[in-house]
């Protein structure tokens, strides 16, 4: 019951994750492009994705360990796990992959705030986030999104 909700949380969460992290990299991009002061609202957007992509992040590590597939890891083991493509791109690939995507998420957060110019901090945050969501889109488990 509470991984079925759990699911449909983490599932419909990763929209919202998705629109703003696209929302935020164009943002971002055209700030730059345009050479436009990095205002307020480009700060909420990036800050936004960042507390929205962390949440994700939470949500699904939760999962991980009340999902059917954690349990035939535990009797399959590491080596049937990484034999199984769908075993490991559940417990393997979709969560290091996000980890290593929210990490950069927060790497640029961070490092922006040390730039001295607007177009700094919106390079900072696009370089960072777009490759974020490069790994991202990489990793989703499509299957259970489009069937």
């Amino acid at each position: 019951m509470l991984y079925s909700i759990l699911q449909n949380l983490h599932s419909l969460w990763a929209y919202f994750v998705l629109f703003i992290l696209v929302y935020t990299i164009v943002n971002t991009w055209l700030g730059k492009l345009g050479n436009k002061d990095f205002a307020a609202k480009d700060l909420r957007a990036s800050l936004f994705t960042l507390i929205l992509a962390h949440l994700q992040l939470t949500i699904g590590l939760i999962m991980i360990f009340m999902s059917p597939f954690f349990a035939a890891a535990q009797e399959l083991g590491m080596g049937g796990v990484m034999k199984d493509s769908i075993l490991r791109l559940y417990l393997v690939e979709h969560p290091l992959t996000m980890i290593i995507a929210v990490t950069l998420i927060t790497i640029g957060f961070s490092k922006h705030k040390k730039k001295a110019t607007a177009g700094e901090k919106f390079k900072t945050i696009g370089v960072f986030y777009s490759i974020a969501l490069v790994l991202i889109l990489s990793r989703l488990p499509w299957s259970a999104w489009l069937g």
